[in-house]
């Protein structure tokens, strides 16, 4: 058997940067120990999988160790396989997943993730997130993951992380965020617990930075960077159930699995 694997540059115009996503186009599901054997084979932050469904497409992702409920970068990169590679005249994208129908638009290179919203709830900080992050954050919130609010953008970026500590939380992982020095806010996020140490940029994470940063900038557009070594740009827009959250993608490899 062989399936098609495409491996996508999202969030980033630029090969090399952005959130490197693998994505296969499957004609029907195959086992789901088999598409985790190939995340794992792919060792990138997510394996995206999807199946052709009347009008829209069933899509699955799955981290080197699990699968998740919600990817960003990965979901942009099977919606530009998608447009690219299948259907060029298509330019609105309907996903069937674990966190319901998400629809992706497409206006020339840009593409728009329309996503839920997921506020996070102020809570104490757990003792492991400051032993792991290193810096006692100023605020902490608890959505599907923990977020800590810093001071300054140079705060997030000295943190001095210790990832067996980050992965004692109960969250699937922990969104580290300041306002930003050039942009509105700036994010980094960490999954030790699901195999990736630091995502380099992380469409979901920012299903909770953006009703947060909405609220204490009081504004509804935003612009926003992950810092990451590879680094990605984001604009999301606040819609109050859902986000918005936009950006662009360039393809970096195309070849086919032999199992």
């Amino acid at each position: 058997m062989k399936i098609p694997i495409y491996q996508i540059d999202a969030f980033t115009s630029d090969q090399f940067r952005g959130n490197p996503a693998a994505v296969c186009p499957l004609k029907a599901w195959i086992k789901d120990d088999l598409m985790q054997k190939i995340a794992a084979e792919n060792n990138l932050s997510e394996t995206a999988f999807f199946v052709k469904k009347d009008n829209g497409y069933e899509l699955r992702w799955f981290t080197p160790e699990d699968e998740v409920d919600l990817c960003g970068h990965a979901t942009l990169a099977a919606a530009y396989v998608i447009c690219t590679y299948l259907d060029e005249n298509i330019s609105d994208i309907t996903f069937h997943t674990q966190s319901g129908i998400l629809e992706v638009f497409k206006n020339g290179s840009l593409f728009t993730l329309v996503f839920p919203s997921r506020e996070g709830e102020k809570c104490d900080p757990p003792e492991a997130l400051v032993k792991g992050l290193g810096k006692a954050p100023k605020e902490v919130y608890l959505s599907r993951d923990y977020m800590a609010v810093y001071e300054t953008e140079q705060d997030i970026l000295s943190l001095d992380l210790n990832m067996d500590e980050l992965k004692k939380l109960d969250g699937l992982g922990v969104i580290v965020t300041a306002k930003g020095n050039k942009v509105d806010f700036v994010s980094r996020f960490f999954v030790p617990k699901a195999g990736i140490n630091e995502d380099p940029v992380t469409g979901s994470a920012h299903c909770t930075l953006i009703p947060y940063w909405k609220k204490v900038l009081n504004k509804t557009d935003l612009e926003a960077l992950q810092l990451s070594e590879r680094g990605g740009k984001l604009y999301c827009v606040d819609s109050g159930e859902t986000v918005k959250i936009s950006g662009e993608a360039v393809a970096y490899l195309e070849g086919h699995i032999n199992i």
